[in-house]
């Protein structure tokens, strides 16, 4: 979801949460992070959904915007903004054929779309991502209502930075997954749970769950969530899952036993110590920066 910015993609993220803001900087060789820092918000000052206004406190995520990005920005002042997975839907469509021509491309997947939604396709952002699949061509589609979209945007500019890209939370969290064999990445926020899964380096499953236990969810709660998707795809495609990731509980130990008894698959934290960078030294729990540092290392 550009934001019209032409330039490189941005060296900072920023994360708007229900819970609090995470930022990052990327370091000089691209691969990992060297600074990041967080605040926290009130609860109620963000409550992602698709179609009500989220910020209800603009003041409050506008100054913790400011400080966590002002931290680590230096003169920097590009961002990618990473928005909540409650207020964008991401779809999988399959099509026969898609017409060369972008805009023409765009409009077919706006009007796939248009039955499918909560809101009204015409005053939404739509981006999408197309790959050609054995049977044709499948598309991740990421489409949000145009103003909750834009109260993300002016919370960046209103704090002096620029939102050149605008992403979903998971979506950006998969830049720090491989994806070649079957793998299921699984990340927990305040009121989500988000379940994707990869396989020949493309998006085959995407769902985001109502998670009303939030980062206290219990290794045999999200177990119990996700095994309907695992028991889809394996359905599906004929494949098992080969490995887990995990972002957003601060135990994986405690969710592996349940996790690997669904698959048999190796579990592990999504981001990795070297991905969050040395020098950042732990000021932030590395379980909550999955999104910030996938949408920069990708």
């Amino acid at each position: 979801m550009s934001s019209g910015s032409n330039g490189a993609k941005p060296r900072l993220a920023c994360e708007i949460a229900a819970d609090r803001v995470l930022v990052g900087r990327l370091g000089e060789g691209g691969r990992s992070l060297e600074a990041c820092a967080a605040r926290e918000l009130a609860p109620g000052s963000v409550v992602p959904d698709l179609v009500e206004g989220n910020l209800r406190q603009r003041e409050a995520v506008r100054e913790a915007v400011y400080e966590a990005l002002s931290s680590v920005a230096g003169r920097t002042h590009d961002v990618i903004a990473v928005v909540p997975d409650a207020a964008v839907r991401v779809v999988l469509l399959e099509f026969d054929t898609l017409p060369s021509d972008s805009e023409e491309a765009a409009s077919v997947v706006r009007f796939r779309m248009k039955k499918s939604l909560p809101f009204d396709v015409d005053k939404a952002r739509v981006s999408y991502h197309a790959q050609k699949s054995n049977d044709g061509v499948r598309v991740v589609a990421a489409v949000a209502l145009a103003s909750v979209v834009e109260d993300y945007e002016v919370a960046f500019r209103d704090a002096g930075f620029s939102p050149g890209v605008v992403v979903p939370s998971m979506l950006a969290a998969l830049g720090a997954a491989e994806g070649e064999r079957p793998t299921l990445v699984v990340k927990v926020d305040a009121r989500t749970t988000s379940i994707a899964i990869l396989n020949a380096n493309q998006l085959q499953l995407f769902r985001t769950l109502e998670n009303i236990r939030g980062v206290t969810i219990t290794g045999d709660q999200l177990a119990e969530d996700i095994y309907p998707s695992v028991v889809f795809f394996q359905d599906t495609y004929h494949l098992n899952i080969d490995k887990i990731f995990v972002s957003g509980i601060s135990d994986i130990s405690s969710a592996a036993p349940a996790l690997r008894s669904q698959t048999g698959a190796e579990v592990e934290e999504l981001v990795t110590a070297s991905q969050l960078g040395v020098s950042t030294g732990g000021s932030v729990p590395r379980w909550r920066m999955a999104a910030v540092v996938g949408a920069l290392i990708s």
